[in-house]
């Protein structure tokens, strides 16, 4: 392991996290919120554990970074950033215990959105509406943050670009496989960073637009931007009751769960190619099925449409289309936000969903869930290995955006896949031996955490948080949520005796 260089691109992650924070402290200042030391504290701490390693000599071979020095920057720069960040909930007394704040630290920076914060007023507790402005910024920045990644902000702002910071970029990335938009590191990060920002104030002038209030506007623009989902709202989106709201989130979480690099295409004028995506065609066609799978199924039940203020629609066609485009597009995101309790759906409507938040979005998007890529590679592998079953003698070729996908390639999907499961399962198991909620509700837990979504079902459906787990279970959906967002291998690297000898 070459720690200088480890050490010292961690470094430039830390300082740039306490820069960070200096933007809910405006708030706070805004807002005339005595929330300060919640925000100095922590810069103080990042800014102990940065500078020295900042400022660590080293040249040539001695900043060498291979695939294992990337894994372990990205591992340690989360569970670092994840760790301090939690530090203003705390001393500002908004979640007062660490395990908590760690939860909703870590449901934020892996874009989960997954709450412990009441949203119920009769309980006599904090809500998410009585929290501090400040603090309810920090909550959806570090969405917005954690969506495109710390390492490409990083990489967006290093006054230098080491050669092997690519393995870092791939660790963090999303999807089978990433490389660069351009020859230089720098510059592929500082446009997708451009892409983001343009995309995040677009929509957040669209909601302006609709008449919601510039805070509300702001920090739901950079949680959706992150497909994280945290709200200002106890009753999340469905407290503004505006259709216009409804449908530009709704386009925004398409938006953000597309691919970049298609929009560096569009840009660069190669709209046919950005079209042509096999994996955007199939992400499209599954979300346009999935809304009149479900629109339908509604139609045709005898449940009721239940709002976030409890009101009882009709099953009109008009409402369906409403409410299930809007939940589909969320889960398929892992944005999680909510306009409507589903949990009272039919069971095909629910199974639906459940299978939206196993896909997730695309590779290379803020979105999170296992990737269409990784699905379609999936499915024609498996197709071509019952093939060569039938015909042993034949010459099948897993083909995917119109070139052959290598063998190591279909490996690594498989093995992803694999341990993906295993981890599912086990969290689910896990948590089940305290005995909270029923089969659906741990089972979706999980799923909801490794997926990077935000609300399950029953207990921990669009209406509930997590706060009814013990702390014990808090951490382990704390740890499956990173292995979500990371994609199992870079903390898998980190905990391996492996990753440290010679």
């Amino acid at each position: 392991m070459n720690w200088k260089a480890v050490l010292k691109i961690l470094g430039k992650i830390f300082i740039a996290e306490a820069a960070m924070m200096l933007l809910p402290m405006i708030f706070a200042s805004t807002y005339g919120e005595d929330t300060y030391w919640g925000f100095i504290i922590p810069m103080i701490v990042l800014i102990v554990m940065g500078v020295p390693t900042y400022f660590i000599k080293a040249e040539g071979e001695e900043m060498k970074i291979h695939a294992k020095e990337g894994f372990a920057i990205v591992a340690f720069a989360w569970l670092a950033m994840s760790a301090v960040g939690a530090l203003p909930y705390v001393i500002t007394k908004a979640i007062p215990h660490y395990v908590d704040a760690l939860f909703e630290t870590i449901s934020g920076f892996t874009t989960t959105g997954a709450s412990i914060i009441p949203t119920d007023t009769t309980l006599g507790l904090l809500t998410i509406e009585d929290l501090p402005k400040s603090i309810l910024f920090w909550r959806s920045f570090t969405n917005w943050i954690g969506g495109m990644g710390v390492l490409v902000f990083v990489l967006a702002v290093l006054p230098k670009e080491n050669s092997g910071i690519i393995h870092a970029f791939r660790a963090e990335a999303t999807g089978p496989s990433v490389g660069k938009l351009t020859s230089k590191m720098g510059r592929t990060a500082r446009i997708l960073y451009a892409i983001y920002i343009a995309l995040s104030l677009i929509e957040m002038v669209l909601l302006l637009i609709g008449g919601m209030p510039f805070f509300d506007a702001l920090t739901t623009a950079i949680a959706n931007a992150g497909t994280g989902g945290f709200s200002v709202k106890n009753a999340s989106i469905g407290a503004y009751g505006s259709l216009y709201v409804e449908i530009v989130i709704t386009i925004f979480m398409f938006l953000f769960s597309v691919n970049f690099n298609l929009y560096y295409l569009i840009l660069t004028g190669h709209v046919l190619k950005a079209v042509k995506s096999e994996e955007a065609i199939g992400f499209v066609l599954m979300v346009i099925l999935a809304v009149f799978a479900i629109a339908t199924n509604l139609c045709f039940s005898t449940v009721k449409l239940v709002t976030a203020s409890g009101e009882l629609l009709p099953n009109t066609f008009g409402n369906a289309m409403r409410y299930s485009a809007f939940q589909v597009l969320s889960l398929s995101s892992t944005t999680g936000f909510s306009s409507i309790d589903y949990n009272s759906w039919p069971a095909l409507s629910q199974s639906i969903l459940l299978f939206m938040m196993v896909v997730g979005g695309m590779a290379g998007s803020t979105a999170g869930g296992m990737k269409m890529s990784r699905f379609i590679i999936l499915i024609k592998s498996t197709a071509a290995d019952l093939r060569r079953m039938v015909h042993p003698r034949e010459i099948v070729t897993v083909k995917f955006e119109g070139e052959a996908v290598k063998q190591d390639t279909i490996d690594n999907v498989r093995l992803y896949f694999v341990t993906w499961a295993a981890i599912l399962i086990f969290a689910g198991l896990v948590i089940s031996v305290e005995g909270y909620g029923d089969f659906l509700t741990n089972f979706s837990a999980s799923l909801s955490c490794i997926s990077n979504i935000g609300p399950g079902f029953n207990a921990v459906g669009p209406a509930a948080n997590f706060a009814g787990y013990s702390y014990f279970s808090k951490v382990v959906l704390s740890l499956e949520m990173l292995f979500g967002r990371l994609e199992i291998f870079p903390l898998m690297v980190l905990f391996s005796p492996a990753t440290y000898n010679k």
